[in-house]
C-alpha cells in the first residue's frame, strides 16, 4: 500500500507544498512500505529507520532538505565548539546566541516539512555542512563574528537560489529550493538587525531565557539555608551527610568550578549515578552562578553527542571522559578528580544573581520527538517546597525516597529540591530501580514518603511486594509521571492500607500543580497554582480542554524552541498538550493527550478510560493499552494490547468485557504482548504500539 508522508504533530501532508505533485516516492525494503513525499531526511524510513530506495522524483527534494539541515546543524556545531574554545566572555555569549539561532532555524524546518531530526555523528556536522567547508578557525572579535555569520547565511541563500534556477519552473523541487532561499534571506535580515543593535549597545538575547531585573538571590543557598547544622540531609550507601556538611561541600564544589573557569551562566553537566557526588556537583554549579543540567549516565552515544552540541557545556562531571567525544572531553572533571579537588578547596561564597537568571535545565520526558531542554530560573526555588509542605504535609523529620533517578524532573523536584527546602532527609540510590529493589529500600531504610510512578506501583502489587510496606514506616505514597488508573489506586489502598496521592506535574512547572488526595473528586489545583481552561466552552459542557496553568515554579521557556514555546507558554501561563475534563465536584480528570482521544464510527473514544473499562481488576492482567489504528479498509479502529500471566484465560476474560461495550468502543483486536513499551520515566509509548501493529508484530 502506498502511504503519504504525514506530519505526526498536525496530521497534515508533510511539506509546504503537496508531496505528490512532484511524484517523489521511496520504497523501504525493510518493511515493504511505499511512501510519498519529500520529508524523509537522510534517506531513512520513518516507520523502521531502514534505508530507503529512492524512486522517481525523489532525489532533488531529498537533497534540498538534507542540505538545509546540514547547514543549520553545521552552523550550530561550529558556534558551540567555538564558544568552548574562546576565552573572551562577550564572544562566548555571542557564539552561543548564534548557536541558539541555528537551533531555532532547525525547529522551523522540522515543523514546516514534517522532519524528525536525525541522530548526529561526530563527523557529520562540520564535514558535510555545505556552507562551512574550509572554515578552520573562529573569529576572535565580535565584529568579525557578525560578518562571518551574515556571510554564511548569504552563501546559503545564494546556494539555494542557484539550485532553484537549474530546475524546471513550477516543479516541486524548484519551489522547495525557492522556499529555502527565502528562509535564509530572512535569517540574513535578522542577523543584520542584531548586528545593528549590538553596535548600538542593545544586543538582544536570542531564544534565551533569563533576565537582569529583580532581587539578587542564589537558588542553592535558598535550599540549604535555615536548617539545623546536624540534621541529616542525605543518606546513600550506608553513609550520611548533614545539612551543615552538605552546605560546606557545595561551597567547595563551587570554588572548584570557578577555578576551572566557570563564569555566571556557564553550563555544568552532571552525568553521574545518584549519590552525594551528584547532589554536590549539581548544587555547586548553582552556588557558583552556573546552570546545572542532570544527564542520564546511561545516555546513548548519539543522544549524548546531540545534547553536547545543543548545550555547549563548560564543565562536565562524569565517572570517566572516555564516552565524551572531543572537544567536549577536555571539559570533563572525572569523579575521582572532582572528589579530590572538592576536598582540597576552600569554600566559596554563593553568587547572588537576578531572580530570573537561569539556574538549571531539565529535559522534558515526552513520548514523541526529542526531549526539550526546559530552562528554570533561581526564583523557582523560592516556592519549590510549598506543595510538599501544604498539600503533601512533608517536613523536617520525614524521610523521602523516589524510585526514579535525579536527572528526571519528577524526583529532582519532589525529592531533592522540595525535600531540601522543607528540611527532610533524602534517601539516594545509585542502582536502576526495579519493584524488588524499591521494596528492599523501603524495608531497609524506612522512608516515610515514597515518590513513584503507576507502572512501578503496579509491579509492586503484581509481584506481591506491596503488602509489607506500611510496616516499614511508610505513611504516604505519591504517584505522578503518567495517569494513575482509579483501579490501581483502589487496589493499592486495599493491599497496603496506605493512601496514595495522585499528582500531575511537568518539566515546565516542576511541582505537582494538580493533585488529588482521598476524598477529592478529581485533580485539584495545588497550593500556589491557578488554573483556567483554554476552551471554557468545552469545559462547561463536559468536553476535553487544555489548561492554562500559572505557578511560581514555571519555567522561563525552552532552549532553541521558539515555536514550541509559543504553543506551550501563553499569556504568562503554561499550557500543556494534555487534555482534561471537569469532574462533577469541580476538579479535573485527565483525558489523555491528543493521541489518546480519538473518533471511532463518528463517536469520541477516550483510550485511557477504555483501558480501564476493559482491563481493570481482571485476574492475570498486568497492564493494557489501547491504540487507534486503521483496519484492512483503512477505517480507524481500536487495538488493545495486554500483558498477562495466562494469555488464553486473559483473552477470554477481556473478550467477555468487550462484548458488553457499545460498538464504537469495542476493540477490533485483542493482542498479547510481553510488556508495554514505555519511556524511562514510565510513560506509555502509544506510537510504538501503532508501529508494532502496522508491522504485524
Amino acid at each position: 500500500m502506498v502511504k503519504p508522508a504525514i506530519h505526526a504533530a498536525t496530521g497534515q501532508a508533510a511539506g509546504a507544498v503537496p508531496a505528490a505533485a512532484g511524484g517523489a516516492s521511496w520504497f523501504c525494503p525493510a518493511c515493504a512500505e511505499q511512501l510519498l513525499g519529500f520529508a524523509f531526511p537522510f534517506g531513512r524510513c520513518p516507520a523502521c529507520n531502514g534505508a530507503l530506495d529512492r524512486q522517481a522524483g525523489a532525489s532533488a527534494e531529498l537533497d534540498a532538505l538534507r542540505c538545509a539541515f546540514e547547514i543549520e546543524l553545521g552552523g550550530r556545531a561550529f558556534y558551540q565548539r567555538a564558544a568552548i574554545e574562546t576565552v573572551d566572555p562577550a564572544l562566548r555569549a555571542m557564539f552561543r546566541r548564534f548557536a541558539v539561532m541555528e537551533g531555532e532555524h532547525m525547529e522551523a524546518l522540522s515543523r514546516r516539512y514534517g522532519i524528525t531530526l536525525p541522530d548526529p555523528s561526530p563527523t557529520f556536522r562540520l564535514a558535510t555542512a555545505a556552507m562551512h567547508v574550509g572554515l578552520e578557525a573562529a573569529p576572535q572579535d565580535a565584529e568579525s563574528l557578525f560578518r562571518l555569520a551574515i556571510t554564511l547565511e548569504q552563501r546559503a541563500a545564494a546556494h539555494f537560489a542557484a539550485q532553484a534556477g537549474r530546475l524546471p519552473t513550477g516543479s516541486l523541487a524548484r519551489r522547495l529550493y525557492e522556499e529555502l532561499a527565502d528562509e535564509e534571506r530572512e535569517h540574513v535580515r535578522s542577523l543584520v538587525l542584531e548586528h545593528s543593535r549590538w553596535r548600538d549597545g542593545a544586543a538582544g538575547r536570542v531564544g534565551g531565557a533569563g533576565g537582569d531585573a529583580g532581587p539578587l538571590i542564589n537558588g542553592a543557598a535558598l535550599l540549604l539555608a535555615g536548617h539545623p547544622y546536624g540534621d541529616i540531609a542525605l543518606e546513600c550507601g550506608g553513609e550520611r551527610l548533614s545539612y551543615g556538611a552538605l552546605r560546606d561541600r557545595v561551597a567547595r564544589a563551587a570554588a572548584v568550578w570557578r577555578e576551572r573557569g566557570l563564569r555566571p551562566g556557564d553550563r555544568v553537566a552532571v552525568k553521574l549515578p545518584d549519590g552525594f557526588d551528584w547532589v554536590v556537583a549539581w548544587l555547586g554549579a548553582l552556588w557558583a552562578g552556573g546552570v546545572a543540567v542532570g544527564v542520564n549516565p546511561r545516555v546513548p552515544a548519539a543522544e549524548w553527542q546531540f545534547i553536547l552540541e545543543e548545550a555547549g557545556f563548560d564543565v562536565i562531571v562524569a565517572e570517566t571522559a572516555a564516552d565524551t567525544p572531543a572537544p567536549w572531553s577536555d571539559k570533563v572533571i572525572t569523579l575521582d578528580e572532582g572528589r579530590r579537588a572538592v576536598a582540597a578547596a576552600q569554600p566559596a561564597e554563593a553568587l547572588a544573581l537576578p531572580a530570573e537568571a537561569p539556574a538549571f535545565w531539565v529535559h522534558s520526558s515526552g513520548t514523541s520527538g526529542r526531549p526539550k531542554a526546559v530552562v528554570h530560573a533561581h526564583r523557582c526555588l523560592q516556592a519549590i517546597g510549598r506543595v510538599s509542605a501544604e498539600r503533601l504535609h512533608i517536613g523536617r523529620g520525614d524521610r523521602l525516597f523516589a524510585s526514579s533517578r535525579l536527572f528526571f524532573a519528577y524526583p529532582l523536584t519532589n525529592l531533592l529540591l522540595a525535600g531540601l527546602r522543607v528540611g527532610a532527609t533524602l534517601l539516594l540510590e545509585a542502582q536502576w530501580p526495579t519493584a524488588r529493589s524499591v521494596a528492599a529500600v523501603v524495608a531497609e531504610r524506612r522512608p516515610t514518603v515514597l515518590f513513584s510512578v503507576p507502572s512501578l506501583y503496579r509491579d509492586l502489587l503484581h509481584e506481591r511486594l506491596a503488602t509489607g510496606l506500611a510496616a516499614s514506616g511508610l505513611r504516604r505514597c505519591v504517584s505522578a509521571g503518567e495517569a494513575l488508573p482509579a483501579s490501581l489506586r483502589r487496589a493499592w489502598r486495599e493491599a497496603t492500607g496506605l493512601p496514595m496521592v495522585d499528582g500531575y506535574g511537568a518539566s515546565e512547572v516542576l511541582a505537582l500543580v494538580l493533585s488529588a488526595v482521598d476524598g477529592d473528586d478529581g485533580l485539584q489545583a495545588s497550593p500556589g497554582t491557578e488554573l483556567q481552561p483554554l476552551d471554557p466552552e468545552a469545559a462547561a459542557t463536559g468536553g476535553p480542554t487544555r489548561l492554562l496553568i500559572r505557578c511560581a515554579t514555571q519555567a522561563l521557556g525552552y532552549l532553541d524552541r521558539p515555536a514550541a514555546q509559543a504553543d506551550s507558554f501563553r499569556g504568562g501561563a503554561f499550557c500543556p498538550a494534555d487534555l482534561f475534563v471537569r469532574s462533577a465536584g469541580g476538579g479535573w480528570r485527565f483525558a489523555g493527550r491528543e493521541d489518546s482521544l480519538v473518533k471511532i464510527r463518528g463517536r469520541w473514544v477516550n483510550l485511557v478510560e477504555l483501558e480501564e473499562l476493559i482491563a481493570s481488576g481482571l485476574p492475570g492482567v498486568r497492564e493494557a493499552a489501547a491504540v487507534c489504528v486503521p483496519d484492512a479498509d483503512g477505517i480507524e479502529a481500536v487495538a488493545l494490547y495486554y500483558a498477562g500471566s495466562d494469555a488464553a484465560a486473559v483473552r477470554m476474560a477481556l473478550a467477555a468485557r468487550v462484548i458488553t461495550l457499545p460498538p464504537h468502543q469495542r476493540p477490533a483486536w485483542l493482542l498479547p504482548i510481553e510488556a508495554l513499551p514505555r519511556t524511562p520515566t514510565g510513560k506509555l509509548l502509544r506510537r510504538r504500539l501503532q508501529e508494532l501493529h502496522r508491522h504485524g508484530q
